[in-house]
């Protein structure tokens, strides 16, 4: 069997008084595709963020590939998420100020590449993902399926092996939904890297390999694409 590429035990997580994450245990095999489902307020977004090493539990632990995640410094874990993983949010979060190609390579020159040397791979992933041509339009000139595939681009230029992304359909049609749902997944699970979502779309959830469903800080259910229960989830 497949060791996980990332492991999550006994996380919790507390607001003040509100507890947001409730003994959340999970195992996320590698290469594969994650949905994680829940009314607002469920603690899922919190999930994502704990398990991207963004936030830090206030007790449990997260280990990516043999790392204890928690264990690292903040420095560490900002080269971490650098390094390894790749993000997508709802609204893209790139820089309006910046061409499609340069928010693309800003990703490698954050890891030291220079730009005439992160130009060529910016370029190649923009095309991969039916941008070819728009390279030079900053992001308020290209729609919002096209900033999303940017953002995926951008994402997955540094050869992430681990994709996170939080309602990066949530702003869209459903038609411009599908079609990044479409560019999500070639960009990661066709290339054997392994996505983790966040959504609150079953249209899209059901899109991925696993479907996870969490309330008031807890899973309430785990399954794959079948209905089946792949465990490794409490």
């Amino acid at each position: 069997m497949t060791a996980p590429i990332l492991q999550a035990r006994q996380l919790g997580k507390h607001y003040g008084m509100t507890r947001a994450l409730d003994g959340v245990s999970l195992d996320i095999s590698p290469g594969t595709s994650t949905a994680i489902m829940g009314p607002s307020g469920s603690g899922k977004t919190t999930l994502l963020h704990v398990l991207a090493g963004i936030l830090v539990p206030d007790s449990g632990g997260v280990n990516f590939d043999g790392t204890d995640i928690g264990s690292l410094t903040d420095r560490d874990r900002s080269r971490l998420r650098r390094e390894q993983f790749g993000f997508v949010f709802q609204q893209g979060l790139l820089i309006p100020e910046l061409t499609a190609i340069e928010n693309v390579a800003l990703a490698l020159m954050l890891r030291g590449v220079p730009k005439r040397e992160a130009i060529p791979p910016a370029a190649q992933w923009l095309a991969g993902l039916g941008l070819a041509g728009m390279e030079e339009r900053r992001i308020g000139e290209l729609s919002g399926g096209q900033a999303q595939r940017v953002a995926i681009a951008r994402a997955q230029v540094t050869g992430a092996r681990l994709v996170f992304a939080d309602e990066p359909t949530g702003a869209l049609d459903s038609r411009t939904s599908s079609e990044v749902i479409d560019a999500l997944l070639a960009s990661t699970v066709s290339r054997g890297h392994t996505l983790v979502m966040v959504t609150h779309d079953p249209g899209v959830a059901a899109r991925c390999q696993r479907v996870i469903t969490v309330h008031d800080g807890r899973i309430v259910a785990d399954a794959d694409a079948r209905g089946a229960h792949p465990g490794g989830a409490r």
